[in-house]
């Protein structure tokens, strides 16, 4: 964030400085006092020399003056406030509109003086004016609500002693801050932004009626607030920001607006929306509100649309601006500090539509304000680190020239003066010693926030049709095929041009329901030489193309996804690589094309960064639990197409994809348990004592997940010995049935399909007893099965559990339960025989399904995760630092405690991570397949995932083909199985294993 000291004022005007000293001391004796000392004399002098509204303020309210010299500017602002927290809202008009005059002068003195003495920093600053707004509309409510009840309008209690909150709990009424307001960032002159929203049945005596009686309110609110008496103004105040202002009255029902909202909301208004939040009345309804409304505001997927909208909004500005003479581009004299270019409105711009991009799927971007805003932006990635600390710098340079302007006359202005002396007065009030040392410091902040903001919202991809060919055409719109388009096409690579002109064509006259809207096919259009271009690139474009109309075909809406690739063209190459080369990716895309946001978010992450992260907030932000579900299924859906798509182009190896795979359904599993749990209590309630543990087993367990891996799982449970049955909920039932039930709800709301697919397949055959036992165990049944009863395959699973939801402390004893039951020393002597006996009928009975089946096949991926489990429970005893979840990781502790010699060890970490490559690369490209041969892309793929591991063992360089490959493969393989028999046990023959 920004920093280093504050500029204080200068006085301007040292005439006027003499005039305020003189009224000032005139005040009394502790007033001459004070205008003689030190302190006192450089305070008038900032306030007077500059400022003719501050000195008349400081005159009036002498007595807040000093009392600020004397207790503080905080305790004094509390003082100035306390008024509001025990008056009588029940009062005459006259007596409480006074006492709101009286409390806006004394608080706008003090922040003044705060501010321009260096003591508070801006975010203090706006947020004690925000404080002051908030408590003077909500004590104006409650007088209004209770002048209501006096008339018969509506049902309201005087609460206790006059207390506002128990006056406006259960009014019915709601009034939202908007703009400066709801993001605690009021401006020193602001108007006050209000949305008045009523629910007609909560305190109305006729609910027909409820609509006059709340409108009413609002009227006589504003006038409140906004007439300028003797004693002053409050606050201007403006509701045109509740939905529809055209066509509404002043207040709207909570109904009306939800209905609004989710049916003809725009942009902006989910722009505005950011900063909303309950500021007086009943609080718990405008919170109610805002929680209704929130996915209008942050939608499910990344919502690169919104750009264009918002912009077009600045454009109108400028062009209006513009008309009135303030002109468009960045000038001193006469300059809009917040709507000109380079001012305050394109730096919330910036944050607010990165916040609409990002914050659905995000919620630790959804921060009101906007210095917030753009350091959660940065810290995520999704704003380059110097652009938001330069247009922090700006924000905070803005904001205080903004309040500088406002405190000259109390004026609420936004612009420079016209005139040389009125900008002599601002630059003193800044605190430069000249204007044109003002002016170089103005004109930097404008130039980067408009250099900032137009990189972002002004640059588009180049339109030329440099990959169309030279002087090639692109022509769509006939019936006929254009011949020099098909010539395009065909120079592009494309090997059947009419076909692709025809299902181009198709897109242009809106066949696919994504291109129907105008404006999707005006953006089709301008993507439509790069996005050609693209597709050409891959060894088989047509084919590429057809997968790409698939995705197309299945959207709801296409302006989504086409502003998304317009935005950004890099996400073309991508898109286009993946569709030529990865058909199973494709065939995921095209069922689930929100997954095309996952793309995105991974390619502009920042290193490190961890897009699920957000998952368990975005799971607690849920209203409900069907909703929280949505959420992880959607996000786990992107974020799982986003790993194969990074692990498919070589960016992510075969070790790392893995992880974070594994990461991805801990995070999920982990965030909803809480959830199912609660759900499921509020109908049976609670067993004392009791919880439930997630034990992760297989490839989940050791980290290794591979594309398409389900989730070996086994559901844990334990409780206070003396629990009978639940209490708390609709029926009881004893602690067995309890989780027993239980169980389920966590297995279907990870398998059961909706909107975004579904999160996992799980397979919970790994417990005691296979299918044919109870889904969830007691954790004492667990370790007692393990103990006497488990088999060594079971014992051997073990070996790769790790508890990855629940109580931490359950958590640590099922840990605790898993290292005993593999250090058991008794089934030691046993593990090798029959870890291979085992191996030897998988090879009778399971044998593998094609060359490419290298889990299965004789020294496949098998025989070494055999060999590591094996060995950790042979010696695990003696030695219990070899234990590890991971194979490669229990591998290498093998070889360091000398059970597996150094170059048998890695011999078998290399085996590993090959099977898990290729493995990987044959799901993500052709799925499945008993053929030798394999389609070109698909092999291309393959052989370079398999090059990234570097040479092979025995140092020969990586395969260039797929014959070499498959050599190199059975190289490996006959080296696994020596090690196998070796350290395990006698097998038989490399080709069937059915010696």
């Amino acid at each position: 964030m920004p920093s280093g000291p504050r500029r204080l004022p200068r006085p301007f005007d040292p005439d006027a400085v003499d005039r305020l000293v003189e009224r000032f001391a005139e005040r009394g004796d502790a007033c001459r006092a004070y205008a003689a000392s030190a302190e006192g004399a450089a305070l008038l002098a900032r306030l007077g020399g500059n400022s003719p509204y501050l000195a008349d303020l400081a005159v009036r309210e002498a007595a807040t003056l000093l009392r600020i010299a004397e207790r503080g500017p905080d305790e004094a602002f509390a003082l100035a406030l306390d008024p509001l927290g025990r008056a009588d809202p029940g009062a005459g008009r006259d007596g409480v509109a006074a006492l709101l005059r009286q409390v806006k002068r004394q608080g706008a003195l003090i922040v003044a003086v705060a501010d321009l003495n260096g003591q508070w920093a801006l975010e203090r600053v706006t947020g004690a004016l925000s404080d002051l707004a908030d408590q003077a509309i909500d004590f104006a409510a409650a007088h209004l609500l209770l002048a209501a009840a006096e008339r018969g309008e509506l049902r309201i209690s005087r609460g206790r002693n006059g207390d506002v909150r128990s006056i406006t709990k259960g009014s019915g009424l709601a009034i939202l801050g908007m703009g400066k307001l709801g993001g605690r960032e009021l401006n020193y002159s602001s108007d006050v932004d209000l949305m008045v929203l009523y629910e007609p049945e909560a305190a109305a005596y006729h609910s027909d009626r409820a609509g006059a009686a709340y409108v009413r309110l609002a009227r006589d609110l504003v006038r409140l607030l906004d007439e300028r008496t003797a004693d002053g103004y409050v606050f201007r105040t403006d509701l045109r920001l509740r939905p529809d202002p055209a066509a509404t009255p002043l207040a709207v029902s909570l109904n009306a607006a939800i209905t609004y909202y989710e049916s003809m909301g725009q942009n902006w208004e989910r722009a505005a929306m950011i900063k909303a939040r309950p500021v007086a009345g009943d609080r718990a309804l405008g919170e109610h509100f805002l929680r209704e409304i929130r996915p209008f505001v942050w939608r499910r997927h990344l919502d690169f649309a919104a750009v264009a909208d918002i912009h077009s909004i600045k454009r109108q500005i400028h062009v209006h601006k513009a008309a009135k003479g303030a002109g468009a581009t960045v000038a001193l004299a006469g300059h809009d500090v917040k709507l000109g270019r380079g001012g305050i409105r394109e730096i919330e711009f910036t944050a607010q539509v990165l916040q609409l991009i990002w914050g659905g799927r995000d919620p630790a971007l959804r921060d009101p304000t906007t210095l917030g805003a753009l350091a959660a932006l940065a810290g995520a990635g999704k704003l380059d680190r110097r652009a938001a600390a330069d247009l922090a710098d700006a924000y905070l340079f803005l904001r205080d020239l903004e309040h500088r302007l406002q405190m000259v006359n109390d004026r609420q202005t936004h612009r420079l003066p016209e005139d040389a002396a009125g900008l002599a007065r601002i630059a003193a009030f800044m605190g430069f010693a000249s204007t044109d040392e003002f002016a170089a410091a103005f004109m930097s902040h404008l130039q980067r926030v408009e250099r900032h903001y137009g990189k972002f919202f002004e640059a588009a991809p180049a339109l030329s049709e440099e990959g169309a060919g030279d002087g090639g055409n692109l022509v769509f719109t006939g019936v006929e095929d254009d011949p020099e388009t098909l010539a395009t096409l065909k120079r592009l690579g494309f090997t059947d041009p009419p076909s692709v002109a025809a299902l181009v064509r198709g897109w242009h006259h809106g066949r696919p329901r994504a291109t129907r809207s105008a404006r999707a096919r005006e953006l089709l259009t301008e993507l439509m030489p790069a996005l050609l271009a693209a597709f050409g690139r891959q060894s088989q474009p047509d084919q590429a193309l057809v997968r790409f109309d698939g995705v197309l075909s299945r959207l709801p809406a296409g302006v989504q996804i086409l502003s998304l690739l317009h935005r950004n063209p890099a996400m073309l190459d991508r898109l286009a690589g993946i569709l030529g080369a990865a058909p199973q990716l494709a065939n995921h895309l095209a069922r689930n094309p929100a997954a095309l946001d996952g793309l995105l978010a991974g390619s502009l992450a920042p290193e490190g960064a961890d897009p699920s992260a957000a998952l368990p907030a975005l799971v607690k932000d849920a209203r409900h639990f069907e909703e929280a579900l949505e959420a992880a299924r959607r996000l786990a859906t992107e974020r799982k197409f986003e790993i194969d798509a990074a692990a498919f182009e070589g960016t992510l190896d075969a070790d790392l994809a893995g992880e974070l795979r594994a990461d991805l359904a801990d995070s999920a599993i982990a965030a909803l348990l809480p959830r199912i749990a609660a759900d499921f209590a509020e109908r049976f309630g609670r067993i004392q004592g009791g919880a439930m543990v997630v034990l992760a087993m297989g490839k989940l367990g050791g980290r290794e997940m591979l594309p398409g891996s389900d989730l070996d799982l086994v559901l844990l449970y334990d409780h206070d010995p003396e629990a009978v049955e639940s209490t708390g909920g609709r029926r009881s039932l004893a602690p067995s049935e309890y989780f027993i039930r239980l169980a389920p709800q966590i297995v279907a709301a990870i398998t059961a399909p909706g909107a975004e697919g579904r999160l996992w397949e799980v397979d919970m055959r790994l417990r005691p007893s296979g299918n044919k036992g109870p889904v969830a165990i007691r954790l004492s049944s667990f370790e007692q099965y393990h103990q006497e009863n488990a088999w060594t395959w079971e014992r051997m699973a073990l070996t790769r559990a790790r508890p990855i939801a629940g109580p931490p402390a359950l958590k640590r004893r099922v840990t605790e339960v898993l290292r005993a039951a593999m250090l058991k020393p008794g089934a030691a002597g046993s593990a090798l025989a029959d870890a291979a006996a085992m191996r030897a009928r998988m090879l009778r009975e399971l044998p593998a399904e094609g060359p490419w089946d290298v889990k299965a096949m004789p020294g496949g991926l098998i025989e070494v995760e055999f060999i590591a489990q094996a060995l950790q429970l042979r010696h695990g005893p003696e030695h219990p630092e070899v234990l590890a979840t991971t194979t490669r990781v229990a591998l290498a502790r093998l070889g360091k405690a000398g059970i597996l010699p150094a170059e048998e060890a890695a011999a078998l970490i290399a085996a590993d991570r090959l099977w898990r490559t290729v493995i990987g690369m044959i799901r993500l490209t052709v799925g499945k397949t008993r053929e030798a041969g394999l389609p070109a892309p698909a092999a291309e793929a393959l052989l370079r995932a398999v090059a990234r591991l570097g040479p092979a063992a025995d140092g020969q360089p990586a395969p260039v083909d797929l014959p070499a490959l498959r050599a190199q493969m059975q190289e490996v393989a006959a080296t696994v199985r020596a090690v196998f028999e070796r350290r395990i046990g006698p097998l038989g023959s490399m080709t069937g294993g059915q010696e």
